[in-house]
């Protein structure tokens, strides 16, 4: 994955792959190093690191030290860009409905209002 000159364009790149999306819902669980995140996946240690190091990339995680422990974590900054962008629809959408809500209840009223 080349990266971007826009952190949206990277992030939603590096969300695309299901492989990448259960590194992060794994993460959301707490820290692990690469060789804990090649377990649940069958994968070789050299796939998943490339997936974490999109992932890094793309600013969703970050890398600690600890002597030989290097621990991979979520990066929650990056993650509340993408949050913020979504806001904007998810607000449109709500909106939506809601009028669509209002729309079915007055149907249901008229219906009602309606001799048989």
């Amino acid at each position: 994955m080349t990266l971007t000159c826009d952190p949206l364009d990277d992030i939603f790149a590096a969300l695309a792959d299901p492989t990448r999306r259960a590194i992060l819902n794994r993460l959301s669980r707490g820290e692990a190093t690469v060789n804990e995140l090649v377990e649940p996946f069958g994968l070789s240690q050299p796939t998943i690191s490339q997936h974490v190091k999109v992932l890094e990339q793309a600013g969703l995680v970050s890398r600690g030290r600890t002597a030989q422990f290097r621990p991979v974590r979520l990066n929650a900054r990056g993650m509340a860009e993408a949050d913020a962008w979504l806001g904007n629809y998810r607000r449109f959408w709500d909106e939506s409905l809601e009028r669509l809500g209002d729309y079915v209840e007055e149907l249901k009223r008229k219906k009602k209002e309606q001799p048989e």
